[in-house]
């Protein structure tokens, strides 16, 4: 297998190993949209580290953070709905990352690697940043995964029960936006919520317990990786793209195979 092909590979299945059972919370709470939030402002960040010459990854990743600690205290203390707030920060962070890019013309941008990801061009860098992303998020999933499920299922259960609710949010939203920024070079950030989301929603049709739609969508988004990229070889489609669009298909194919069942 030659280097680039592998290195691609191992970025997807390290990305959809985690992504399994982070998109299950992201299903779970109703933050598709939240996550489409941050996806959208890691083009700024991509932005912001090529004017401050700074590793992009990196870049991404403060400014994914920053957001949702932005997002948690605006939500907090604005008289606007959530979904208002959202899409009015979604769209500028996008738009002012787009316009800060404009501005760069000593710089060549592959833009369209940036939105819709550029997965066969992952470097032994990107790979070690994606893995190492991948690996710590798992990490603190695996720790907060029962006070995760506690305020998933009744936040003031939890709360009266002395979680701290607030700490165990943000901390959720600090790890989507951690694999968010990861993930911007395999499936681009118009694109990214969609490898959260897919594979969850198929799992949830068929898994009795939390642990089987997280261990379900892992296998689901493993399996999407897999199938992408060797259409992305056999046919020479868009790897990104190709990833989603077969996630797709495996929620089709779930969802027929329960009305059949």
């Amino acid at each position: 297998m030659a280097d680039f092909l592998l290195n691609a590979l191992l970025a997807g299945l390290a990305l959809a190993l985690v992504a399994g059972p982070l998109g299950s919370f992201v299903v779970w709470r109703r933050m598709a949209y939240f996550g489409d939030t941050l996806s959208h402002a890691a083009l700024l960040g991509v932005a912001l580290g090529l004017m401050l010459e700074v590793n992009l990854t990196l870049a991404v990743v403060v400014c994914c953070v920053l957001l949702a600690v932005l997002l948690v205290t605006l939500q907090q203390r604005q008289p606007l709905a959530s979904d208002t707030l959202l899409g009015i920060l979604a769209h500028s962070t996008l738009s002012l990352g787009l316009v800060s890019l404009s501005f760069m013309d000593e710089v060549r941008v592959d833009l369209m690697g940036f939105l819709f990801g550029d997965l066969l061009a992952i470097s032994p860098s990107d790979l070690a940043w994606i893995v190492g992303g991948s690996a710590l998020v798992l990490l603190m999933l695996i720790a907060l995964w029962r006070p995760l499920l506690a305020i998933t299922v009744h936040e003031e259960l939890a709360r009266v029960e002395g979680l701290p609710v607030a700490a165990i949010r943000l901390a959720l939203m600090l790890l989507i936006a951690v694999v968010i920024a990861v993930a911007m070079k395999i499936v681009g950030v118009l694109l990214i919520t969609s490898l959260l989301i897919i594979p969850a929603a198929a799992a949830q049709r068929h898994a009795r317990t939390p642990e089987q739609m997280a261990c379900g969508a892992s296998l689901l988004g493993l399996l999407a990786v897999c199938l992408g990229l060797a259409l992305s070889w056999y046919q020479d489609t868009p790897a990104g793209p190709s990833i989603v669009v077969s996630a797709a298909g495996l929620f089709l194919l779930s969802f027929a195979w329960r009305k059949r069942n």
